[in-house]
């Protein structure tokens, strides 16, 4: 769906999901990240950058389980310590994995994805029409329930920082595997969290696209 219906869509509240194809598994165990491999960091620094055409060629479960490790997974289990920071621990940002087989959550603690919508919302993701096949569309979604700590005025600040450093994250995680990447924020919030079913005190931050790279010509 190209930019411009989708626009017209969101302005009569019509932007909707799409059914999801493929295997839908409600639990989706991963395998464990390749925490040995990969570049080395100032060399996936100097590759990091933003792409905008995507194949609609699925990630591999261990590409997959990679990506999400990086962005928010567990590093250190004795503390249950992430990838990113999070001011107080409070872990406020969860994050989603959209994709045609549906919508899941990733867990952690787990290292694997829970399936919370069998519907394809990756077209609502973003006004971008790359959104809409590309092999993942990831959610950053916080969590204001549990940034008790922090002040109601100065959560989403404290939420969109650790979302920010958990996208850098998939970026060098993207870089070093020959993937492409671009974070956005133009998206039909409303439409995607009336599909998502958010709850009052949790908060669409951002959207990131991740794929392989489309073949030129």
């Amino acid at each position: 769906m190209n930019t411009l219906t989708k626009l017209a869509l969101g302005l009569i509240g019509q932007n909707r999901p799409r059914p999801a194809a493929g295997d839908g598994r409600d639990s989706m165990p991963l395998p464990p990240p390749r925490v040995d491999g990969g570049l080395p960091l100032m060399q996936a620094l100097a590759r990091r950058q933003s792409a905008r055409a995507f194949s609609p060629e699925p990630l591999d479960e261990a590409m997959l389980a990679d990506v999400l490790w990086a962005a928010a997974g567990v590093n250190r289990p004795a503390l249950g310590g992430r990838t990113a920071p999070s001011a107080m621990n409070a872990q406020e940002v969860a994050l989603y994995a959209a994709m045609p087989q549906g919508l899941y959550r990733y867990e952690p603690e787990g290292h694997r994805l829970q399936r919370v919508l069998g519907s394809d919302v990756r077209s609502l993701t973003g006004y971008q029409d790359f959104v809409d096949d590309a092999a993942l569309d990831l959610i950053y979604v916080a969590e204001h329930g549990r940034m008790g700590l922090v002040p109601a005025s100065q959560r989403s600040a404290y939420a969109h920082a650790a979302a920010g450093a958990m996208a850098q994250n998939v970026y060098l995680a993207c870089a070093s595997a020959g993937l492409a990447t671009v974070l956005r924020a133009w998206l039909d919030r409303d439409a995607l969290s009336r599909a998502m079913h958010l709850a009052n005190d949790e908060q669409l931050l951002l959207a990131q696209t991740v794929g392989r790279p489309k073949p030129p010509g």
